[in-house]
């Protein structure tokens, strides 16, 4: 359940290879990539900047991978999270998940990036042309979480 919150960037391909190496079982691997969108709300962005609490977010994001677990047959999860400044199309946020079966897998990659987006201490803030602005969490990704809590 590895789980890693960093600056620098990360190879797709080679931490999906990492995670299933070893491991015949693994018969379907989900995967979830967020980048840095060049637009938001309207105002070209040009950088985004991520900050978080250490050692809340780890521990945060150990909750949420572990509550995956409980809830799906899901062998592994993998978590990386980019802080600091990011640019549009620079990779921001890596969830994995490893099961037999594709359904499990689809499930549980979905409901950790539902829980990052509106539940994981992290805050965001967008260089604009126009100045300055920190990123509220969207009514859509409040939405998204609740169908979980059922």
């Amino acid at each position: 359940m590895p789980i890693r919150i960093q600056e620098k960037d990360f190879d797709i391909s080679a931490e999906i290879a990492a995670l299933r190496k070893g491991d015949a079982r693994v018969g379907a691997v989900a995967s979830f990539l967020g980048t840095v969108r060049d637009m938001n709300d309207g105002s070209q962005v040009q950088e985004m900047v991520l900050e978080h609490y250490p050692g809340m977010t780890e521990k945060a994001l150990e909750e949420i991978a572990s509550q995956a677990k409980a809830r799906w047959d899901i062998y592994d999860t993998l978590v990386i999270h980019r802080i600091g400044p990011l640019l549009p199309e620079d990779q921001i946020v890596l969830v994995v998940v490893t099961s037999a079966h594709r359904g499990e897998a689809f499930a549980a990659c979905e409901f950790i990036m539902d829980y990052l987006k509106t539940a994981a201490p992290f805050w965001k803030k967008e260089n604009t042309a126009e100045g300055a602005r920190w990123v509220d969490a969207r009514v859509s990704d409040d939405i998204a979480l609740e169908r979980w809590k059922k």
